[in-house]
């Protein structure tokens, strides 16, 4: 019982406040802000836990398209650590000093699927011509001008030379997510979508077939830690942990492909 008397004689002898002794004894704990593309929806809940549980730091993640994130970082938006879908926007991110050179790296490359309810009798198997069945009225991509998986779509549709034949079916969402949610509700007939959702709960009630990579460009992704970041070496330690071997097999389950630098 002696140890917390002396510890209180001193705290006052020093002039510390009382409070400074729960401090000492309860460290805060770290909690990083994480930007993240919405087609990590599936898998960052368990990034997240992986890396609080093997490092003790902790992660707030805010879901959206990657070109409106970058928007927002531009604009002085207080996040830690930026996970994009388009490798482009953290590279800008450096060029433009939001964002600290030396972390950034590509962690996964995303896949296109075309995705229908299964109770819409449209055979996906066909792949992209199916849109041109007169039975689909909509089709639901991501926006193309802020989400690179809706110009990833765009690209494939045009690889395709259908998309004249169907644009003016096309429903857009603010991001991949949102493209989903139209598909999944049944307010699109079918929905280009990322694999990674369509391999989520979410999209248990649907069927979906791949769309070959060589229809599009790569859709190479990218992370950063951001010079606004208030933890700059817990951050650092979170793009570290994305690197680990047993991460790249867990982002391969969700649905990603490796980075094109380590095919």
């Amino acid at each position: 019982m002696r140890a917390p008397l002396v510890l209180t004689v001193l705290v006052a002898w020093l002039g510390w406040p009382a409070s400074a002794v729960t401090a000492a004894r309860q460290p805060q704990r770290v909690v990083l802000s994480v930007a993240a593309a919405a087609d990590l929806q599936t898998v960052m809940p368990e990034l997240v836990k992986g890396f609080e549980r093997t490092h003790g730091i902790g992660a707030r993640v805010s879901l959206g398209s990657s070109g409106n994130f970058f928007a927002q970082i531009q604009n002085g938006a207080p996040f830690d650590v930026f996970f994009s879908a388009d490798m482009d926007y953290p590279q800008r991110l450096v060029a433009s000093g939001h964002a600290e050179a030396d972390t950034l790296f590509e962690y996964a490359t995303g896949h296109l699927v075309v995705w229908t309810r299964s109770d819409s009798g449209i055979a996906v198997r066909e792949g992209l011509r199916v849109l041109t069945d007169d039975r689909v009225r909509r089709v639901a991509i991501a926006n193309p001008e802020f989400a690179p998986y809706g110009r990833a779509a765009v690209a494939a549709l045009q690889q395709q030379q259908l998309y004249d034949r169907v644009k003016s079916k096309l429903v857009l969402g603010d991001n991949i997510a949102q493209a989903a949610q139209f598909a999944q509700t049944g307010n699109a007939q079918v929905g280009i979508l990322s694999l990674s959702l369509a391999r989520g709960p979410a999209l248990k009630n649907g069927t979906f077939e791949e769309i070959p990579t060589g229809f599009h460009p790569p859709i190479r992704q990218g992370a950063v830690v951001l010079k606004a970041s208030k933890d700059s070496g817990a951050a650092k330690q979170f793009l570290a942990y994305m690197g680990q071997r047993d991460v790249a097999a867990l982002l391969e389950r969700f649905g990603f492909g490796a980075p094109t630098g380590a095919r």
